[in-house]
């Protein structure tokens, strides 16, 4: 090989391994402490990081199937939970990788760590069940007998098809909660949720005059077009989605559930969603039908352990959004595809009394 084309084939090696070893999430600073009346609703992103036997590319070993990172960030809002105000869980979907026993044990091990601590909600994600909606999985480990106990749930959608391990039996699930005065009603809608499930919903927002409205759904934000390829998973035009993954043609796509629900309903302040690895944080304010604005949220650190902290504030009228990376101990300001602290550490207009 020629000299200069060997000097040429070196340098590019070297800069290719210095890309690889660079992290996929920098960031800096402390935790600010929480201001005086604020209380905090954690968000987790997707935790289909899993490690072990039968995981795939580099994750997979001889090792039993673990995820550290979930156990991190569910270990955090224990070690916090009390400091931080934490009234309210959500996660976002996408539990688990493979939609296999092996991770869902792991991931209920971890996630039951919350139960008699802090009210929490779990998305259906696309990997937490079939194409064509079987979450039977996701039933067995997480019932809504598991959570029928409890105070703050609200219910859970259900029909009377012989296939009741589609959508029904805590698939969809309402959870009740108050903080500083106010009572919130939060929905955790499966990815690409259909026609009877958003009735549901429809009923259970009328159920509940007077709260103010969370919604937790898998697929909102992200790539608006399905990508004919791997660069538009990236580089796309970004906004409410119009493809599905769930339910063929019974799925209603992001924008399709904004049309057929979310936009007429006025006590509604947040859409949270995941999904979007390659995407990772989103966010688009549309105005109601009424005239308010809702802000939409997408949040998906897949790669890392991290967590939303939405840290309530009634009398600044205002929710501010911290992105925290549990392990390294520091505020989120750049990603792999999102550059710009302002993507991982803003604040939401809320309008909170009106």
């Amino acid at each position: 090989m020629k000299p200069l084309l060997a000097s040429l084939v070196l340098f590019m090696a070297a800069t290719l391994s210095a890309q690889q070893r660079q992290p996929a999430i920098t960031g800096k600073g402390e935790l600010p402490p929480l201001p005086a009346g604020a209380f905090t609703l954690v968000v987790i992103p997707d935790t289909q990081h899993y490690t072990g036997r039968g995981c795939k590319g580099a994750l997979a070993s001889d090792a039993p199937v673990a995820n550290d990172h979930l156990a991190a960030q569910v270990e955090w809002i224990l070690t916090n939970q009390q400091k931080e105000k934490i009234v309210f869980v959500t996660h976002v979907g996408d539990i688990v990788e493979d939609n296999r026993r092996e991770e869902w044990v792991v991931a209920k091990q971890h996630l039951d760590r919350l139960r008699g601590v802090v009210p929490f909600a779990l998305n259906v994600g696309n990997h937490d069940m079939e194409p064509d909606g079987d979450a039977r999985l996701f039933q067995e480990h997480f019932p809504a007998a598991g959570f029928a106990g409890e105070p703050w749930y609200a219910g859970t959608y259900s029909h009377d098809r012989a296939d009741q391990h589609v959508s029904a039996n805590n698939v969809n699930s309402a959870q009740r909660f108050s903080a500083g005065g106010i009572d919130f009603l939060h929905l955790s809608l499966e990815c690409n949720a259909p026609d009877d499930v958003l009735a549901w919903a429809d009923r259970i927002i009328g159920q509940h005059p007077g709260h103010r409205l969370l919604v937790t759904t898998h697929m909102d934000l992200g790539i608006i077009e399905k990508p004919e390829t791997a660069e538009g998973y990236i580089h796309d035009p970004k906004g409410r989605m119009r493809w599905v993954k769930i339910h063929g043609k019974r799925g209603n796509s992001g924008e399709v559930m904004w049309e057929k629900c979310f936009r007429r309903q006025p006590a509604l302040d947040l859409i949270l969603c995941g999904d979007q690895s390659r995407v990772t944080a989103l966010r688009l304010d549309t105005k109601a039908d009424d005239g308010h604005v809702v802000t939409s949220l997408l949040s998906d650190y897949m790669s890392e352990p991290v967590l939303r902290l939405m840290r309530f504030r009634p009398d600044q009228r205002m929710i501010e959004v911290l992105t925290w990376h549990v392990d390294g101990g520091f505020l989120v300001e750049s990603t792999r595809y999102v550059e710009g602290r302002e993507s991982h550490q803003f604040s939401v207009d809320w309008r909170v009394g009106e």
